[in-house]
């Protein structure tokens, strides 16, 4: 596994083992974004926790809160789809759910590529007969409109008088359509995700599990909550449930993936939606407000520490060998700053939650490394590169796991989840004999606390 390995952070607000009279632990999986690698390293790491827990497993959680990726992932879960089995759907292997494939993904948006360069040609056509028509309409009262500023010119010859002949003039012969700007043609996406929808839609009809909320929560027993934004008022929409629950769980995954400019936003009932994101990084407040006492938080996306000042070395651990971002060009500075937009709002509402006292439950966030450059590099739109990424999540959040397995372990058994280290083990090497990925699964030493990959926020009440 070498240097592979994700960064943790254990925020610890709880009480420890709760009472019988409290009634077991509510325990919530908050997954975020990631788009189409985002996803598959998240599928990997999902993997690599699902086989260190023994009984209770990611499927048999109370509540799954998801945006974008996260969202079918989350409702893949929830619906009693194991990482496993995800992993076949993405490798294309599954012989239960319908694979995912290239074009659930790259739908052409040709609607809007077809119809508006139309609608721009026609009302390109139509303006220069029109403005004609109307300038002929204006003429003949032209003389009656510029002869007061005519006559002012004539009294008092200025440059201001002369002026307010001319502007005269041409508010009177000026055209009142519109020029037809180009812009406001351009298609609202590249793609169109109704085949996602499409894609969720008939694997919950083939395990026969409902597609709406509330149906789905009577089946499951589980809580499903979906966020996306709404475009035109800018706020966030919460579908689940006891929320917005008017719409099936297939069209809330669709408008919580409208990734903009990637995708054309979701029209949901007259409402258009794009990417949860948008509003928010991973919604931990959804899972607090519905009573959740342990969060496990799985953000993909996180800045890469470039270190410029160091010397170029064969084997460096940093990016392009201690070259600057912005030298690998545009790509990688977009790639920079909208990983470090997401990742800013995380980190202030991490230290919100820590400050809130009503909040007294634990939280576990996984993230990639802050130098991960394998990953960082790593397109995130990129369908080809899923089986690289979920390797790569898959043995990053097992390393981490192996690292920091005690302080874990403490953490999910106060709240009733028992994990086993030769268990995920076994599953381990089963899993690459199986797949035929790369290196070996090793014992790894226990991390010491303050370790790179470990960060304890809070402290336990006693």
């Amino acid at each position: 596994m070498g240097e592979c390995g994700v960064g943790l952070t254990l925020i610890r607000k709880g009480d420890g083992a709760r009472s019988r009279r409290e009634g077991p632990s509510k325990i919530a999986l908050v997954l975020a974004g990631g788009a189409v690698s985002g996803g598959a390293f998240k599928v990997g790491g999902l993997k690599a926790l699902n086989d260190f827990l023994v009984g209770r497993k990611v499927t048999d959680l109370d509540t799954y809160v998801g945006l974008s990726a996260g969202a079918i992932l989350g409702s893949a879960l929830a619906a009693g789809i194991t990482p496993d089995e995800m992993v076949s759907v993405l490798e294309g292997s599954s012989t239960r759910l319908r694979q995912l494939k290239p074009t659930d993904f790259y739908n052409p948006n040709w609607r809007e590529f077809v119809q508006r360069p139309a609608k721009f040609t026609y009302d390109l056509a139509t303006y220069l007969p029109g403005v004609t028509a109307d300038l002929v309409q204006a003429l003949p009262d032209l003389p009656g409109a510029v002869a007061p500023a005519a006559g002012r010119v004539l009294r008092e010859p200025s440059w201001a008088s002369f002026e307010a002949l001319v502007l005269s003039f041409m508010e009177h012969v000026s055209p009142q359509r519109e020029v037809p700007a180009l812009m406001n043609h351009i298609p609202s996406g590249f793609f169109d995700n109704r085949t996602l929808e499409a894609w969720l839609r008939i694997n919950l009809e083939r395990m026969g599990i409902p597609n709406d909320f509330r149906g789905f929560e009577r089946e499951r027993r589980k809580s499903l909550y979906v966020t996306a934004c709404n475009l035109d008022t800018a706020e966030r929409a919460i579908f689940g449930p006891d929320e917005i629950s008017d719409v099936s769980v297939s069209q809330a995954v669709q408008a919580s993936t409208a990734l903009p400019l990637f995708y054309r936003p979701a029209r949901i009932d007259g409402v258009d939606y794009v990417d949860g994101g948008v509003r928010h990084t991973a919604n931990i407040d959804v899972a607090i407000n519905k009573g959740a006492d342990l969060i496990i938080v799985y953000n993909p996306f996180r800045p890469f520490l470039n270190v410029v000042d160091e010397p170029a070395e064969e084997e460096s651990a940093y990016f392009a060998n201690g070259s600057r971002l912005a030298d690998r060009g545009m790509k990688t500075v977009v790639n920079q700053v909208f990983r470090t937009l997401l990742h800013s709002r995380l980190k202030l509402g991490i230290q919100r939650y820590l400050a809130d006292d009503r909040f007294r439950g634990d939280i576990i966030l996984l993230e990639p490394r802050e130098f991960d450059a394998h990953f960082f590099e790593v397109n995130p739109i990129a369908f080809w590169k899923r089986n690289d990424a979920i390797q790569h999540g898959f043995d990053s959040v097992r390393n981490t796991i192996e690292q920091n397995f005690d302080q874990l372990r403490d953490v999910m058994r106060s709240h009733g989840l028992e994990m086993n280290r030769g268990a995920a083990r076994r599953k381990a090497e089963r899993a690459r004999a199986a797949r035929g990925w790369s290196g070996e699964d090793e014992v790894v030493p226990e991390a010491e606390e303050g370790a790179p990959s470990l960060r304890l926020v809070g402290a336990r009440r006693a």
